[in-house]
């Protein structure tokens, strides 16, 4: 619990990954992808309830091999490629109701670490925020993007007055890492997202801030993990 309130996790797993297939059981240095998401979680302050949402009895089985609770399989419709990231949040947030806070961890965010989730929701509370998503910052500033035009010509993403030149010019810019997202139970049920003008930001560095998509985020995370391990062992 977080201010005598009780809170949720879910962690999200469906089994019809594309891009790596089977990629929340694969190996990344030693453990299923998923294991380091649930790892973290279960050592979180504040969390009470942790479970993974699946429509896959593989996927379940590991989990539970894990230590997470699957106390039921997604349905089917729910784990489509089309299916919206926050409607199976919402099914678990109904076949589980009475927490005051919902996190949503997704299990390709294996850098992220318990002290992450417990700092967003520690965020949420101090701020007296209806939500709060964790961010990192970016290189790459949106004031130096640009899309072509039919005759090839760049029109710029953003329109300033005073083009910015200088990366030491350019305001602070940050961005989803898809980490740790957190909101009020009965906020998110009614506006059915993490998303809004009300959420805020809980920045992390960017060495944990690492989504894994492909098959090279999978190789380059796992290089980074290896090293870290390495370093441990000295």
């Amino acid at each position: 619990m977080i201010d005598n309130k009780p809170v949720l996790a879910i962690i999200p797993a469906r089994g019809g990954s594309k891009g790596v297939p089977r990629k929340n059981i694969r190996n990344l240095s030693g453990k299923p992808l998923i294991a380091w998401t649930i790892e973290a979680a279960k050592k979180s302050s504040y969390i009470d309830r942790l479970i993974v949402s699946t429509d896959d009895e593989e996927i379940a089985a590991v989990a539970r091999e894990w230590g997470c609770e699957v106390p039921f399989m997604r349905p089917a419709e729910l784990a489509q490629d089309h299916t919206p990231g926050i409607d199976p949040v919402l099914h678990a947030m109904e076949m589980l109701p009475g927490y005051d806070f919902t996190v949503l961890l997704q299990p390709t965010s294996p850098l992220r670490v318990t002290e992450d989730i417990d700092a967003c929701l520690e965020q949420c509370v101090r701020e007296a925020a209806n939500a709060c998503v964790s961010v990192t910052h970016t290189d790459k500033s949106p004031f130096w993007m640009y899309q072509l035009s039919d005759f090839g010509k760049l029109l710029p993403i953003l329109e300033s007055e005073q083009p910015v030149l200088r990366r030491q010019d350019a305001p602070e810019v940050f961005v989803l890492n898809g980490a740790v997202y957190v909101a009020k139970s009965s906020w998110l049920h009614q506006h059915r997202t993490f998303l809004h003008v009300e959420t805020t930001g809980y920045v992390m560095p960017k060495d944990r801030s690492l989504d894994i998509d492909t098959r090279l985020d999978f190789a380059f995370v796992e290089t980074i993990m290896n090293e870290k391990l390495h370093q441990v062992e000295k």
